[in-house]
């Protein structure tokens, strides 16, 4: 349990199955009945509580010494691009993702920068960062899934080792929630508690309960004229609840044991390793988006010796593991990698040798799906404190990922009132990317 500083507590460790059917989005919520469309996949991993993109992507090293810190920087198997020197491995990838150093919006809070960063939206009034889900529009999993479909027996839409309270559905329903595995890839016996039938039922008695639930929901319907959309959810994620149990395809997926040792140590045997370990054999397998939800990078408090010591050397095995290991097998060309946090950290330390939100100039990372790898998009002022060529946002993400994986950026939805909300908020391509 890592307290941020807003005083609430992340769990990056959590109980397997701990979720309710009326809360957030779980694992048995995930799936919906669409067939698939697009062949693309995207990774979207959130650093939640915000990389210091000033001291890793975008170093100002001539900034006096309250600005630019206490890393130096090398070079990187890129000409002209140099990197924090504690990221030694990412240096020699930077030729497989671009970076975008060029990126803003405009608020430095956790939840409201969440939801932003997740959903392309930024919240209209009333929104609540401390619920759960706290969604007022669905999270780029969740478009996703409902656009392109599932890709044979596996959830379209998975998030590890958490779910993000803003990575749901909102108004796109259950059918389009995450399955969220709840539990940390790294950890000893790892399972995933919703592929595995209760011990009290054997898996031969499977189809028999189906059947029965098949029953009873037909005698719920016909003496009922309306059914509570709470019910409607349950019969949702029930059903698919048997698919996922009977289920190889699905629980070779998330079979990590299956890995070789050695490919295992090499991503890193951390949260983060093994998640983006997780995410390559999803996608590996046909799921569409998968959201790596790792913290806790809210450092406010002694930056440089956390990122130094715990942070970046976890990045530094689990980030080119992941776009190596993507490249190889050849799936980079179909995968699209982000790489963001909800905002960076400010320019100026802090007097607790720290640094704080910041969310008017930060760097987000994009590779494959197309992605032009080695590209530097855009800079930032002298001092990082803000862009200073023509910036991009949230907005201009969504646009960027959704048509990359096929969605076209223009389109709308209908809300539960009728209303037609666009999927995109006027974002445009980051078109230098590819």
């Amino acid at each position: 349990m890592t307290p941020f500083c807003d005083g609430r507590t992340r769990r990056d460790f959590l109980r397997v199955g701990a979720a309710s059917v009326f809360g957030a989005p779980i694992a048995l919520q995930s799936l919906l009945a669409a067939s698939p469309k697009k062949e693309m996949s995207l990774i979207y991993i959130f650093l939640q509580g915000g990389l210091s993109t000033i001291d890793t992507f975008d170093q100002k090293p001539d900034a006096p010494a309250e600005i630019c810190g206490e890393f130096k920087s090398v070079d990187t198997n890129v000409p002209g691009v140099r990197v924090c020197e504690h990221l030694p491995k990412t240096a020699k990838v930077m030729d497989k993702f671009a970076q975008v150093r060029s990126f803003r919006h405009h608020n430095s809070d956790h939840g409201f920068a969440d939801h932003y960063m997740l959903t392309g939206y930024f919240p209209a009034p009333g929104f609540n960062p401390s619920a759960s889900p706290n969604n007022q529009r669905p999270s780029f999993g969740s478009v996703v899934a409902k656009k392109l479909g599932p890709k044979g027996a596996v959830p379209p839409y998975v998030c590890l080792p958490k779910v993000h309270p803003s990575a749901g559905s909102s108004f796109l329903g259950a059918a389009h929630a995450p399955f969220g595995i709840e539990t940390d890839p790294n950890a000893p016996n790892f399972s995933v508690r919703d592929l595995v039938p209760p011990v009290s039922v054997q898996a031969d008695r499977l189809a028999d309960r189906r059947k029965l639930l098949a029953d009873l929901d037909r005698f719920q319907k016909s003496s009922e004229e309306s059914a509570n959309r709470s019910a409607e959810t349950v019969g949702t994620f029930q059903a698919k609840a048997f698919d996922l149990m009977t289920s190889p395809e699905t629980k070779k997926a998330f079979d990590l044991a299956s890995e070789p040792e050695k490919l295992r140590d090499g991503y890193g045997r951390h949260s983060l390793g093994q998640s983006c370990l997780l995410a390559r054999r999803l996608v590996e397998a046909g799921v569409r988006c998968v959201t790596v939800n790792h913290s806790n990078w809210d450092t406010h408090d002694g930056n440089f010796l956390t990122l130094k010591k715990q942070l970046l050397p976890q990045f530094d095995a689990a980030i080119p593991a992941l776009f190596t290991d993507l490249a190889e097998r050849g799936l980079l060309e179909t995968t699209l990698v982000v790489v963001t946090g909800e905002f960076g950290r400010t320019p100026r330390i802090n007097n607790n040798a720290g640094r704080d939100h910041w969310g008017p100039s930060f760097t987000v990372l994009l590779g494959g799906g197309g992605v032009k790898g080695g590209t530097v998009v855009g800079k930032s002022d002298a001092k990082a404190e803000r862009p200073a060529t023509d910036p991009y946002g949230p907005e201009d993400l969504a646009a960027t990922l959704y048509t990359r994986l096929g969605i076209d950026p223009k389109e709308e939805f209908t809300s539960p009132d009728g209303r037609p909300l666009a999927m995109v908020n006027n974002g445009k391509v980051m078109q230098e990317l590819f």
